[in-house]
């Protein structure tokens, strides 16, 4: 018997060309997949130097602030701008501080029990 075309199933006769052309997309997805991820990853490896280099002029300038910062704190400094400025004033003398006493704590009742702040009330039970 010989066989007839006419007479097969359309899903056999389109079945390879389904399979080649699901394949083709299949090679082609992924492909373009691969591109985009790499594109992702040199994109975002732009991005981290340029945040790296942007903390490293930040840390740079937050030493020379803080440098700054201590130079306009010293007492020579302070000195010399309150001399420029001519604010009049001078180094406290003896006569003008008070020496504070500070208060000595109570010693602790041990008749009675400490105050729990973060326990509850006791509930009665009735019997």
């Amino acid at each position: 018997m010989s066989k007839n075309r006419k007479n097969q199933a359309a899903a056999i006769r389109f079945g390879p060309a389904l399979k080649a052309s699901f394949l083709c997309l299949l090679i082609a997805g992924s492909a373009i997949g691969y591109v985009w991820q790499k594109n992702e990853i040199n994109h975002l490896e732009r991005q981290i130097t340029e945040r790296e280099k942007q903390r490293d002029q930040l840390t740079k300038d937050n030493r020379v602030l803080s440098d700054q910062l201590a130079a306009m704190r010293s007492p020579v400094m302070l000195d010399q701008r309150v001399r420029e400025l001519k604010l009049g004033l001078a180094p406290a003398q003896p006569g003008q501080k008070f020496v504070l006493a500070e208060p000595v704590p109570a010693a602790p009742d041990r008749k009675t029990s400490p105050q729990q702040f973060a326990s509850r009330p006791a509930v009665e039970m009735a019997p």
